[in-house]
This record gives C-alpha cells, structure tokens and sequence, in this order.
C-alpha cells in the first residue's frame, strides 16, 4: 500500500477535504493529512461540506506531519502558489508532488458554498482519475499527477 500525506499550512481546510476524498476514491493508498503550522481545529465548513457531499470525515484532525506515521511515498501539496501562498517544505524521503488548489475557507462566508462544493467535485474527479489510472497499470509518478491536475483544473474562486 502506498502511503500519501497531504499538506498544507494550517491542516484545516483544503488538506483536510483533499484527505477525506482521496480516501473514499483511493481505497489503493493509505491517506493522511498534515501542516506545517496546524490549525489545531478543522475549519467546520469543511466538515459541513464533506459529510453533505457523501464523505466519512471520521478520524479528520488539524495535525503536524510529526503526527503522520511513516514511512511517506508521496507528499501532496496543496497550497495556491497563483495566490501567492508559500508551501510547506517536506524534508522527508518521499516523491513530492504539488496539486494548486484555492482555499475556499478564505471567502467571505456567503460565498463559501459553491467554492466548496467546487473543490471538492475537483478533488473528487481528480482521485477518482489516479484510482482509474492506477488500476490500468500506471505508477505513480509526478508526471501522472500533472497529468491529471492538467486535466481536471482547479476552480477558480472571486475574492
């Protein structure tokens, strides 16, 4: 089984949705979610969003990658460079990749709804497009991960 450890800063929000999708369309990979800085609380909309959207967001938590037992294979980031956010650095052995993502949790509150439910139909389309890929034989490699980022892009939300 390969173990996944998505990242963001704070572990609330995008890490945590991305975490609970790839579970329920991964069932191939162990996947955790961690920050470099953690929240310490999960962002409740995210919560909201997920189990309205179907997800078990049983054993979801705001934790340090220190947390994460290891070994990782792949370490996901999942900070918005284009908004000009600074992603974690994972010092670890492990393949990294990076899928942009934007942070929904940032919007004023009346235009959190349709952000969320964005990311998560693209978070959604994305780890059901690794299980499929996965399951016809390809590795994972960053290229398969851009591939797949390139084919599903990330929403963009008005701020």
């Amino acid at each position: 089984m390969i173990n996944l450890l998505i990242v963001c800063t704070h572990n609330r929000c995008r890490s945590i949705l991305a975490e609970a999708i790839a579970r329920q369309h991964c069932p191939a990979l162990s996947v955790f979610s961690a920050g470099s800085a953690p929240a310490g609380q999960v962002y409740p909309s995210s919560i909201a969003f997920l189990q309205q959207a179907g997800y078990s967001t049983e054993g979801l938590c705001s934790q340090s990658w220190d947390a994460v037992p290891e070994p990782i294979d792949i370490v996901m980031t999942v900070c918005d460079r284009a908004a000009n956010e600074s992603c974690p650095l994972y010092l670890g052995p492990a393949l990294k990749i990076h899928w942009g993502l934007p942070d929904p949790s940032s919007l004023p509150i009346a235009q959190q709804p349709p952000a969320f439910e964005a990311l998560i139909d693209t978070l959604a389309q994305r780890f059901s497009m690794l299980q499929q890929l996965q399951q016809q034989g390809a590795s994972a490699e960053p290229a398969l991960f851009a591939q797949i980022a390139e084919a599903v892009p990330a929403p963009q939300f008005n701020r």
